[in-house]
């Protein structure tokens, strides 16, 4: 893989990835290495998977309750789209020059060493991805209850079997995972035409669209809005795990993220449009389900049903797209540490990363027994979730303008466009994002960041496990070693 210009710094970046094989027994080689196997249908499939799920049934009626208006509640979504276009764009640049499965492992310890990096791994693997697998499966859980009730574990069990059933449909190999995803995300965007096609098309005569607007309930409640528009557009940044597997390469990588935020963007818009043609601004605002409310003023109980199981299609989606992703950092993390190398194992028939799918698929196991104790599971995991997603997402950020200086001369086959104000406005977003993560929640986002902090301690106890498991050059391969 080459990241530098001319034949000396070539042989640099090939002794720097050689290191890893040399200090640590699981480090993989290169036929066992992750090929680009996928297209750019799937890449887009994937990233349109993860970001359209479960969110774009849900938050419409909080933003609604939050914006003076129609206009600025369209203005909420098209913003949005802009400021994810805009990390896309970031996201594009160190994608297209860092093209790596280990995604922002990869970016952050190129910038900031494997310290930060580490962290990143560790919360990746027992917060961020882990906390969204089992929030989706809640939501699929919850919607199987309603349909087929087995007890009070309903809920938790479906969620469980979805855990088990996709992690293993993903072990099989990145082929049956990624034809899974494309099968999910078309029956999904057909979901999503119905309700849009239902809305615009199909509105009831007595719907109402013309009732007058809900008064904003705070003064800065556009900026609240905004909190929750951002958070359904949450997950655009998954395509760089992917961005390695890429059979277009790096130039592709660029186009695939674009076309995947425009593409989101539209569906969003037009989806809005729906719920404001059926049910006005103030019946969305006073609607705790506007996906359902709408579908129920046009098709009566057979459109509950119907948009019950969009909902779960959409959630399943995701949750699938999540999975897959999710295990390639916990691959980074064991192909870099030792202590870890379990995890660093890649399956060159099945082309993925066993170990790391099942260990993924039991922290988010034990995340549902959290979830089911609480009896809170799905706000349990947002909470659990949001503050050190963002924290990560504003350290990736910040990270392009070090690369920039750390290493100017790395070929770039795309650049940010009006660098540096496009990425520090990605900076001061995600900034923004963790301070309202933090604000806006309760216990779960608290014992998320205690999780963080677990890892801090594993991270000073790094040379001590080292020692013991017996790797005679863990210090070489320690996170003080500078990233070249």
């Amino acid at each position: 893989m080459e990241y530098f210009k001319g034949k000396e710094a070539s042989l640099q970046s090939a002794k720097a990835q050689q290191a890893p094989t040399q200090a640590a027994p699981a480090t993989i080689t290169p036929s066992a290495a992750p090929k680009p196997v996928l297209g750019k249908v799937d890449a887009i499939s994937m990233i349109v998977g993860i970001v359209v799920g479960a969110g774009i049934f849900r938050t419409p009626s909080l933003v609604a309750a939050n914006t003076d208006g129609a206009a600025m509640f369209l203005v909420a979504w098209l913003l949005g789209g802009l400021v994810s276009l805009i990390g896309a764009l970031c996201y594009a640049e160190l994608t297209t020059t860092f093209p790596n499965a280990g995604g922002d492992y990869h970016f952050l310890t190129r910038a900031f060493g494997k310290k930060p990096a580490f962290l990143f791994a560790w919360a990746r693997m027992s917060v961020i991805q882990t906390g969204s697998i089992a929030l989706l499966a809640f939501i699929i859980g919850d919607y199987a209850a309603q349909i087929y009730s087995i007890g009070e574990l309903s809920s938790v069990v479906y969620a469980a079997l979805v855990v088990t059933l996709l992690t293993g449909i993903n072990i099989i190999g990145i082929s049956v995972g990624a034809g899974t995803q494309k099968l999910l995300t078309a029956l999904e965007v057909l979901g999503i035409l119905i309700v849009i096609t239902a809305g615009l098309f199909f509105a009831p005569s007595g719907s109402t669209a013309s009732a007058p607007p809900a008064a904003p309930e705070t003064a800065n409640s556009l900026g609240l809005a905004m909190v929750f528009v951002l958070l359904t557009f949450g997950g655009w940044n998954e395509a760089a795990y992917i961005s390695a597997e890429l059979r277009s390469g790096r130039k592709g990588m660029a186009s695939v993220m674009i076309l995947s935020i425009l593409l989101i963007t539209t569906i969003y818009v037009l989806m809005n449009l729906s719920y404001l043609n059926v049910l006005g601004l103030q019946g969305m605002a006073q609607s705790s389900a506007v996906a359902g409310d709408l579908m129920g003023a046009v098709f009566g109980e057979g459109g509950l049903v119907l948009i019950g199981v969009i909902v779960a299609i959409a959630a399943l989606t995701s949750a699938n797209a999540t999975i897959f992703t999710g295990a390639r950092t916990n691959y980074a993390l064991g192909r870099d540490f030792p202590v870890f190398g379990f995890l660093g194992k890649w399956n060159p028939r099945t082309s993925s990363p066993v170990n790391a799918f099942l260990v993924q698929g039991a922290i988010a196991l034990a995340l549902i027994g959290l979830g089911y104790i609480t009896r809170n599971g799905f706000e349990t995991m947002v909470e659990y979730t949001a503050p050190v997603f963002w924290f990560f997402l504003l350290l990736v950020g910040i990270a392009l303008f070090v690369l920039r200086r750390k290493e100017p001369h790395l070929n770039r086959p795309f650049r940010v466009p009006l660098y540096p104000f496009t990425p520090l406005i990605f900076c001061l977003t995600s900034a923004y994002l963790l301070y309202s993560s933090l604000v806006y929640t309760g216990l779960g986002a608290l014992v998320g960041v205690a999780v963080l902090l677990i890892g801090v301690l594993l991270l000073l106890a790094l040379p001590a496990l080292n020692r013991w498991s017996g790797n005679g050059n863990a210090n070489k391969y320690y996170p003080n070693k500078k990233e070249g």
